[in-house]
């Protein structure tokens, strides 16, 4: 399935909550294995970039590992039995895995097992309140109305009802590995024509409230689409129209931060060739 948040229903810089049934709350597809090893590697590779974990989270992983083979299965993979609970769950799903706690702070990230960051460093945020995780983000740092609606729907957030999220932007490759912290990248997709050189890289965000120890977990999914696959697509043309409605809609900050500053004016001359060549 090829999902299109990007056709303007998930605007980037936008919360954009959504009700999730609990029974689709994973997503399994044919590159299962591909992103188990990528996480095996990265586990042994960049063990110190990858996972970390606050002393006292053991039972909240724990109680993690449970929902994901109750919903998913034990698996048949030989795991390290040293890994923590959380780095064995993330070991059954594609998803990335986040443990967020309460404290006097707000909502802290305490635990992880993070293999596919989009352009962020798992050990810069380790330990931090989300105002602070999302301090680069241009209108979600502290003192900004996003950053109380988002601890207002952590704290309201119920057992019983998950939610999700989209986010999405454009990569100069299909890596599934992107820890820089830097995002203000120059020239992403080098000089000249950008002509198959771009990624749709996608986040499949959810938030399920743990029902023992009221931790919250955060799932992201990362799916990595050809720019030219609006070619093919049945709305190509209407879709690569959304795209560059949306970079013409952001400010230089926000442009900046997801690193396409130097590389917009090709974007829009490359959608518009694709909307041309989809409505042949």
């Amino acid at each position: 399935m090829i999902h299109t948040p990007y056709d303007g229903t998930s605007k980037p810089f936008t919360i954009g909550l959504q009700a999730l049934d609990i029974r689709e709350w994973l997503d399994v597809d044919d590159h299962f294995e591909t992103y188990i090893n990528e996480k095996r590697r990265l586990y042994v590779e960049e063990t110190d970039n990858v996972l970390v974990e606050e002393e006292g989270t053991e039972d909240a992983q724990s109680e993690v590992l449970d929902l994901i083979e109750v919903q998913r299965g034990k698996g048949n993979l030989v795991v390290d039995a040293t890994l923590s609970p959380l780095a064995r769950a993330a070991l059954l799903v594609q998803e990335d895995l986040v443990l967020m706690r309460r404290s006097s702070n707000g909502w802290c990230l305490v635990a992880a097992s993070l293999c596919f960051p989009s352009a962020w460093n798992l050990k810069e945020k380790f330990g931090k309140p989300m105002q602070d995780i999302h301090q680069p983000v241009p209108g979600f740092g502290e003192g900004t109305r996003n950053a109380g609606l988002i601890d207002r729907m952590f704290d309201n957030l119920r057992v019983e009802q998950p939610v999700m999220r989209w986010n999405w932007s454009l990569y100069g490759d299909a890596e599934l590995y992107h820890p820089a912290s830097d995002n203000n990248m120059k020239n992403r997709f080098g000089e000249g024509s950008i002509d198959g050189k771009v990624t749709i890289r996608l986040e499949r965000q959810t938030l399920r409230k743990l029902p023992k120890s009221g931790d919250i977990l955060f799932t992201i999914r990362i799916y990595n689409q050809p720019l030219e696959v609006l070619e093919k697509h049945p709305a190509g043309a209407a879709l690569s129209h959304a795209i560059a409605e949306q970079l013409n809609s952001m400010s230089d900050e926000q442009r900046a931060y997801k690193g396409l500053s130097a590389d917009v004016p090709k974007l829009l001359k490359r959608l518009a060739e694709l909307a041309q060549k989809s409505s042949l």
